[in-house]
């Protein structure tokens, strides 16, 4: 038996395509099915790495008997979130306005036939349990509700359109004078809402806050800020020496589930690496700590082996479950880490991972952690730190060899432009960092792909799967590939990538901003009328939309002289400045895009022999500066725009502009590195 999501390519709705429920996929043509039987709509919303929804699946969704409470009584809609945030985003909103609650996933949302949601939750048991409701017992009540209660709940449904209408930013003011006060409070909320014993904002659950850390690293340079620069390299740190992170494998979970960063949900996502790839990238320029260059190294390890397709496009996600059990792929018993290496290595292994202390996991198993210094560990072992280095690391190939023969987590192979653009700008900057040409190939092979197959006929889509392109790209997708555009020209200038950014860039301005009122839709023109459009500025898991929009824009202004872009990005800002100045802190993106209004970006254009200009560009990678652009050329390439096409010269020569003010030619290395900020 299968159902309606037979023939979708999500994973996560193929998980579903064959439960007894009568599942639809999200279409005008379910819509216009439930008006006709004036039917509800039980509306779930999930994604393939998600644990939560692999239980709620398992006890409630596989089960005949809740299955036919379920088709009944509802027209039942799947909704993979990565494949549709616009749903997401409207629906999670809802949640919480029903509920007065955070949503997450699964979303479990019911819709009259026009769309409207009258009752929301997350997580339903299919007993009650953890203070729920049974799901079937709420399904019958919830039927009964809306046939007894219809008019009720249509008032209720009203409400919470008009409400969902006014958290929308209002038309901002033209004479708006913009200084750097939003930026100066979210620095002094950040740092008051810092953990300064674990790293990182609030109590658990802990997320990661990478737009965030962004600011806090940028306003700390800005500043001089010791504080600001603390607070972010501590909490990379913290992140990086905790479960949160694979200590054999590399790469991130998506957050801890505790205060410690000691266990997370294992789920693996795109987006989180990608972004923090770049972080830990600022991190080492910042602080020349080898511990943020080692998670550079094997986060990008990872990616290229575990979540780069052939074709070049990078891959979702990872389950956090493989065998049905959360986690087990990656914990671990300490008689089987003791029977893998020898004694020398485990002497230096077990307090490293804290396997001399009480189990951190379920069923008496270790989630790998660093619990204490390895060069704390060389010393009571009476060990040179080349000695204990060593061991540890013969230690963590056994470890990682023992560990590929496990049954692996699902890997979701969809190819999302948006997430793709957060991965392909976090290895073009750790490629030019390090000097890594096979990071640089790996993040233009990305590129490539993404420009070859979600680009069609000048509009981009924002998913591919088993050859199938669809969806109408979101602000997001624009956004964050613009974005990478701008981080790969720098580290290896190409022509189609210059091409594609002004592409992406007139598509935003065309398809998305509102030219009237400033600012960008999440949805294009052109989309599907929902019951809300979005136009959102705070930053969530990834960085706003708006606020990368803004940033690229200025950034893209600057390297091609056209002031459209510089336009639309301070129109952004000034839509969203009232609330910046409201709530600065959730606003992180956006600041980062004031910060660069007030101070434009410095451009230094390197011209010459293609080996010395690298060693030119590569001097200066050395230092963290933010504020600066780097181009280097060879001086004969096709379709340059004006402001980078520099006369030829003899000697390899770099032009540095600050804002207004362009130095003269520079053709010494010392110099100009006297020059840069």
């Amino acid at each position: 038996m299968t159902n309606h999501l037979i023939h979708e390519t999500s994973p996560y709705l193929l998980q579903h395509a064959e439960n007894p429920v009568d599942w639809h996929p999200w279409t005008p043509e379910v819509l216009q099915q439930a008006r006709e039987q004036n039917k509800p709509i039980l509306l779930s919303i999930g994604y393939s790495a998600c644990h939560w929804c692999h239980v709620m699946a398992h006890e409630s969704f596989e089960d005949d008997e809740v299955a036919a409470v379920m088709n009944e009584h509802f027209i039942n809609i799947k909704v993979d979130r990565e494949e549709r945030p616009d749903l997401d985003q409207i629906y999670q909103n809802a949640h919480y306005l029903l509920s007065r609650r955070s949503g997450g996933w699964p979303l479990t949302m019911f819709l009259s036939p026009d769309g409207t949601p009258f009752y929301s939750g997350t997580y339903f048991p299919k007993q009650p349990r953890y203070g729920l409701p049974g799901f079937p017992q709420l399904l019958v009540q919830l039927a009964q509700a809306y046939k007894e209660k219809h008019k009720e709940l249509a008032v209720q449904s009203q409400q919470i359109i008009n409400a969902l209408a006014a958290w929308q930013p209002k038309p901002g003011n033209d004479e708006i004078t913009f200084d750097d006060s939003s930026l100066a409070s979210a620095v002094q909320q950040l740092k008051q809402d810092c953990d300064r014993v674990n790293g990182g904002f609030g109590d658990a659950p802990k997320f990661l806050h990478p737009a965030e850390l962004d600011l806090l690293l940028r306003q700390a340079k800005t500043h001089q800020d010791e504080d600001a620069l603390h607070v972010a390299l501590f909490t990379l740190q913290q992140m990086a020496l905790g479960g949160l992170y694979d200590q054999l494998g590399g790469g991130f979970c998506r957050y801890s589930v505790d205060a410690n960063w000691d266990i997370p949900h294992f789920e693996k996502m795109l987006y989180d690496n990608g972004l923090l790839l770049g972080l830990y990238c600022d991190a080492w320029q910042n602080s020349r700590d080898p511990l943020f260059a080692n998670i550079v190294e094997q986060t990008a390890g990872w990616v290229m082996r575990e979540m780069q397709s052939p074709q070049g496009g990078y891959y979702a996600s990872l389950d956090a479950d493989s065998e049905h059990e959360e986690g087990k792929f990656y914990v671990w018993q300490r008689n089987d880490i003791r029977a893998l290496l020898t004694e020398d290595e485990y002497a230096v292994v077990k307090p490293y991972y804290g396997l001399d202390s009480t189990p951190n996991f379920e069923n008496h198993a270790w989630n790998l952690r660093v619990s204490r210094p390895l060069s704390e560990i060389a010393q009571s072992l009476r060990l040179d730190q080349e000695q204990a280095t060593a061991l540890l690391a013969s230690a963590r190939s056994k470890l990682f060899s023992a560990r590929e023969q496990r049954v692996r987590p699902g890997r979701d192979e969809k190819i999302l432009g948006s997430w793709n653009g957060l991965m392909i700008a976090g290895m073009a900057k750790a490629a030019r960092v390090f000097g890594r040409d096979n990071w640089q190939a790996s993040a233009q092979h990305a590129m490539d792909f993404v420009r070859g197959t979600l680009w069609q006929d000048g509009k981009l889509y924002a998913t591919h799967k088993d050859g199938k392109t669809h969806l109408n790209a979101y602000l997001d997708d624009h956004a964050f590939l613009l974005d990478a555009a701008l981080e790969l020209m720098q580290t290896g200038y190409r022509e189609a990538d210059m091409q594609f950014a002004v592409q992406l860039a007139d598509a935003l301005l065309a398809r998305f901003e509102d030219s009237e009122h400033g600012g960008f839709y999440f949805t294009s023109h052109d989309h599907e009328a929902l019951i809300q459009r979005n136009k959102s500025g705070q930053d969530n898991a990834t960085p706003a939309g708006n606020g990368i929009a803004a940033q690229a824009l200025l950034r893209l202004a600057e390297l091609t002289g056209d002031t459209r872009y510089r336009d639309a990005a301070e129109r952004c800002l000034k839509l969203f400045y009232p609330l910046m100045e409201q709530a600065s802190s959730q606003c992180c993106s956006l600041n980062t895009a004031l910060s660069e209004l007030l101070q434009p970006p410095s451009l230094l254009v390197l011209c010459g022999d293609e080996i010395e200009t690298a060693a030119w560009r590569a001097a200066v990678s050395e230092h963290y500066a933010p504020e600066l652009m780097v181009i280097a050329l060879r001086g004969d390439e096709p379709g340059l725009p004006e402001v980078l096409a520099k006369p030829s010269q003899a000697l390899t020569t770099a032009w540095l502009c600050r804002g207004t003010q362009c130095l003269p030619p520079i053709t010494d290395l010392a110099a100009l590195q006297a020059e840069l900020p």
